[in-house]
């Protein structure tokens, strides 16, 4: 059975920084998309960053480019990402994601990607 358990999450100022993990179990090997997303109230999720595990690359959104860094852990079999500069707009439950298993064609911001999710993280940024 996959699980994946988000932590790190809680309210900080504008400018703040904060980092998420995720400890994921259950996995077979294979080459993924693992990533995050987040959702505010009457929002659609949307995806912040993800990477693949086959070589690393990874995907940002354009609003968090240059201010989160994902990143993973391949011995203690977990997801980071850490958040830097953080903005009231950041504002979300973030949530961990994993793709069962597919290649690094496949879109990593579509949700579709994503087989398994965590339950979620609040992160909560005042101005």
């Amino acid at each position: 059975q996959v699980q994946l358990v988000e932590s790190g999450g809680g309210s900080v100022q504008a400018g703040g920084s904060l980092r998420l993990s995720c400890a994921v179990s259950g996995l077979t090997y294979a080459t993924r998309w693992m990533g995050w997303f987040r959702q505010a109230p009457g929002v659609e999720r949307e995806a912040v960053a993800a990477i693949y595990t086959g070589g690393g690359s990874a995907g940002y959104a354009d609003s968090v480019k240059g201010r989160f860094t994902i990143s993973q852990d391949n011995a203690k079999n977990r997801l980071y990402l850490q958040m830097n500069n953080l903005k009231p707009e950041d504002t979300a439950m973030y949530y961990c994601a994993c793709a069962a298993a597919g290649p690094y064609g496949d879109s990593w911001r579509a949700l579709t990607t994503y087989n398994y999710w965590g339950q979620g993280t609040q992160v909560t940024v005042s101005s």
